[in-house]
């Protein structure tokens, strides 16, 4: 087993599949091909610009200073300073076209990638972590920021005035040119070590950054409450030296290779001042051409050095890139087939020979077989883990089954448009989770388009208008993150308003009340009560006084239906319901035959 953190062989970035992201990258460039193109025209003017200079300059000591002819000396300074200005205003120029395509380019990468996430289906976040999702949409596209203002505008002048300036040299003197060649074999081999080793490098960097953003995701309160902090920090310290190793294991890649670059360069250019000095005694060159060779071997190997360091940026890039893509290509499991049609407002609930097991593990519910009529309202009671919330689940679509098929009014809620599915059956969770906003503005959550009157009318129809009118800002106070205004009942009373907010005719229960104090309990029991009137209703019951206000419960027991029935009746009835009322009614130390959650 691999490291968390870890490089996977599996990930590098061959040549094909280089090609392949690159591809990708440039079919969602089209809508800002033009700005591309402009930017590619600004690139050539200013590398003709960047190469005048030499020219100008060859010009002026020989046609000037070597033959005594001011006027010429004159012409080669104003024209040297007329194609510096232009390099400026074109720089400019390029600057603000290119990194305005670039710009979109990401802005549009991050609706898809949050657009894809919303469309994902419950079973990729069960094996997905949290951080791992926040480096994608943070670190993985900032890499690629940098590449975006900088390195592409680099990229494309550095490879424009590599080519171009070999041409020249090639063209003043091929002889000088072949010499300063010696040093190209090294520089290629160095630098194709120097891709596969970043290569692994960056990737190393990038999966350590989300291994160490998802640790920051794990639960802080847990760990405060049981005193465990000095023992996470020791958990995140070695998660951070790895990030660390990662950093430096990089580091070394450009500490042996830049200076390879460097020493090339350095080089070059002595050999063509002592072999060009020679040729100039020999008649075969002019001063003003050595002059000219010096300075343009500059715009040689100037670009090449900045292309290997803009090499780090483009792999990292590529990395960040490849992931990003990966996540667009996770499939929707619970994706809306073609032809799917709404479901009809009101059915029963057929669940027909029902198996499930999660990302194909061991089988978690196996032959459920089981109808809930309109109307009715159904307890699904059974030890932890028997795997009565996954069927709930799976009544509610969050899940499709492994084997069988779940239909609401007749209709398997797999040929259901998503749409249809989420107005007609609505799951409230155990506990309410409120996001940064108003209370007005958590309870839109549920149907966005919905006025403040309708808001308003869903808080009312569970009695929680009055509770939140009183507070000072009323519905309008902010909740703050995770709704730490707000008290646990208070966020469960949102949780309910958001389901009476959609009127569905389907309510999946993870009981509302299990968690709460006694004093907020009735508040909130109070709630469901109105919110269920008239509805059919599937409760998961934590506590089984609430089984005895059902019509009827299920009993699941290790992923099979054992019981359904009323509770009396399986309370009259040995088996597996009368041996775990029997265990609830003697921990609470008295007669619960007519207890209630209220």
């Amino acid at each position: 087993m691999m490291r968390e953190g870890a490089v996977d062989p599996e990930d590098l970035l061959d040549r094909e599949q280089a090609r392949a992201v690159l591809a990708r990258a440039s079919s969602m460039l089209r809508p800002y091909r033009r700005d591309v193109i402009v930017a590619g025209m600004l690139v050539v003017l200013w590398t003709a610009s960047i190469l005048a200079g030499p020219f100008f300059v060859r010009y002026g000591i020989d046609a000037g200073i070597s033959a005594g002819d001011p006027g010429a000396l004159n012409a080669a300074v104003v024209g040297y300073v007329v194609v510096a200005a232009a390099s400026y205003v074109v720089y400019r120029q390029q600057v603000l076209v290119l990194s305005r395509a670039g710009e979109g380019f990401l802005r549009d990468l991050r609706n898809r990638v949050f657009t894809h996430l919303q469309r994902l289906s419950m079973p990729f976040f069960d094996r997905t972590k949290a951080g791992v999702l926040v480096s994608r949409m943070t670190s993985d596209i900032d890499s690629m920021s940098e590449l975006v203002q900088f390195g592409l505008l680099q990229l494309l002048m550095n490879v424009l005035l590599l080519v171009f300036s070999l041409v020249i040299l090639l063209a003043v003197s091929w002889q000088l040119t072949l010499i300063c060649l010696v040093a190209l074999p090294p520089v290629l081999l160095a630098s194709r070590k120097f891709q596969r080793d970043s290569n692994a490098a960056y990737l190393d960097v990038r999966d350590n950054i989300a291994g160490t953003l998802s640790h920051l995701q794990e639960g802080m309160r847990v760990i405060q409450a049981a005193g465990r902090g000095e023992t996470e920090v020791g958990r995140f310290a070695e998660r951070n030296r790895r990030l660390y190793g990662a950093h430096m294991r990089s580091v070394f890649v450009q500490a042996w290779y830049l200076p390879v670059i460097e020493i090339a360069g350095l080089g070059t250019t002595a050999l063509a001042v002592g072999i060009g000095g020679w040729m100039v005694t020999e008649g075969q060159v002019s001063v003003g051409t050595v002059a000219f060779f010096v300075l343009t071997l500059g715009n040689l190997f100037e670009p090449v050095q900045q292309l290997s360091q803009l090499f780090n940026t483009v792999q990292s890039s590529g990395a960040g890139l490849k992931k990003l893509f990966e996540l667009l290509d996770e499939p929707v499991e619970l994706a809306e087939r073609p032809g799917a049609v709404d479901l009809p407002t009101d059915g029963a609930i057929e669940v027909d020979g029902v198996a499930f097991a999660y990302d194909g593990g061991a089988p978690v519910l196996r032959g459920i077989d089981l109808v809930v009529a309109h109307g009715e309202r159904l307890a699904l009671v059974g030890p932890t883990g028997a795997g009565k919330s996954t069927l709930a689940k799976l009544m509610a679509r969050l899940y499709d089954p492994t084997e069988g098929t779940v239909r609401f009014g007749g209709v398997d809620l797999r040929d259901a448009t998503l749409g249809s599915l989420r107005r007609r059956i609505v799951v409230v969770p155990q506990e309410g989770f409120l996001f940064n906003g108003s209370i007005r503005d958590n309870v839109r959550l549920a149907r966005g388009d919905a006025t403040d009157a309708e808001v308003d009318a869903a808080l009312d129809a569970v009695g929680a208008l009055e509770r939140f009118a009183a507070l000072p800002e009323g519905v309008a106070t902010e909740v703050n993150e995770r709704g730490s205004r707000l008290s646990a009942g208070e966020k469960q009373l949102v949780s309910l308003a958001r389901a009476a907010l959609v009127d569905p005719a389907v309510l999946v229960l993870d009981e509302a009340t299990s968690s709460l104090d006694p004093g907020t309990e009735a508040l909130v029991e109070e709630a469901v009560t109105r919110l269920v009137a008239g509805r059919t209703v599937i409760v998961i019951a934590h506590r089984l006084s609430t089984a005895e206000r059902a019509d009827r419960v299920g009993v699941v027991i290790d992923g099979e239906l054992a019981q359904l029935g009323p509770h009396d009746e399986l309370v009259a009835r040995d088996g597996p319901y009368q041996s775990l009322f029997a265990t609830w009614a003697a921990g609470l130390g008295a007669d619960v035959t007519t207890a209630s959650d209220g």
